[in-house]
């Protein structure tokens, strides 16, 4: 049986305007650094950019590996980073998160961590893909029936899928170990259903635009720029990027389309120990 969702609603034909953000990999301490990085500030920055735009979005989605440290107060700076924005902020775990700390401790009026969310005609589906102990994610069978519930519950809205894990394979060595290891599967099943209009992920700390040709026709694939450091495309070995943190905008449009653009934080401020071999 679906669980309930949270419902937002919209004027006839406005789109759903959301904000993505992504890996923050917060600490217990604001002084926390991640490979040179202080993730407290770089979020703060990603989040001072986002504000200063005026953009009007209706929601936020946080995916994933929002603490480095797995402690209640890395989820708890997380919480109180982003309340000045006055968002309705919805979260999902990624590798580097504990679901039991991460539901205890990502509290707030205007947090949430349901699996669902409605908003005008489309059908928001938060996935779980991350694998107890595992960096790399799995999509089981209590996420697909999840997927086919929904749509069969709401056959006549628009659906995004959005999850931690990357579904396909980045062209990076060391990053695509670490993938979803039924991507795949998880794109033929998905894309079976018209209602499907777009997937979303985190966890590859860049930008992706791709489009998957569905029997339906084109599937777009996107994913985020982490708030903190940036992994080099491309790279056969662990390699940080020079650019900086970042965050994605997108517009779901009542026809089923998607418009998006994915934004940084100006200047050359937030610089990786490029020394760095792992993380």
């Amino acid at each position: 049986m679906l669980k309930e969702a949270v419902e937002y609603s919209l004027a006839e034909g406005e789109a759903a305007r959301l904000v993505q953000i992504t890996d923050p990999h917060l600490f217990a301490s604001n002084d926390g650094q991640l490979l040179g990085v202080n993730t407290s500030q770089s979020l703060a920055a990603v989040l001072n950019t986002l504000n200063a735009t005026h953009y009007p979005a209706h929601l936020m989605l946080a995916t994933g590996d929002i603490s480095q440290d797995y402690t209640p107060d890395s989820y708890r700076n997380f919480v109180q980073a982003i309340e000045f924005l006055g968002l309705p902020c919805h979260y999902l775990p990624g590798n580097h998160d504990d679901p039991r700390v991460m539901s205890l401790h990502m509290q707030g009026p205007r947090v949430f961590g349901q699996q669902r969310i409605l908003i005008g005609n489309w059908h928001i589906l938060m996935l779980d893909s991350t694998v107890r102990g595992k960096p790399g994610g799995h999509m089981g069978e209590l996420q697909f029936s999840l997927i086919d519930q929904a749509i069969a519950a709401y056959p006549n809205h628009h659906t995004l899928l959005v999850m931690h894990h990357n579904p396909i394979l980045m062209d990076c060595a060391w990053l695509d170990q670490h993938c979803m290891d039924n991507g795949s599967d998880f794109l033929v099943r998905v894309s079976a259903y018209p209602q499907v209009k777009g997937i979303l992920w985190g966890h590859v700390h860049q930008a992706v635009d791709e489009v998957y040709a569905a029997a339906n026709g084109q599937l777009p694939l996107m994913a985020t720029p982490s708030t903190c450091i940036q992994f080099k495309p491309k790279s056969p070995y662990f390699a940080l990027d020079h650019l900086q943190p970042g965050y994605r905008l997108l517009e779901l449009l009542s026809d089923g389309s998607i418009h998006t653009h994915v934004y940084r934080v100006p200047g050359n401020r937030f610089a990786p120990d490029h020394s760095s071999s792992g993380y």
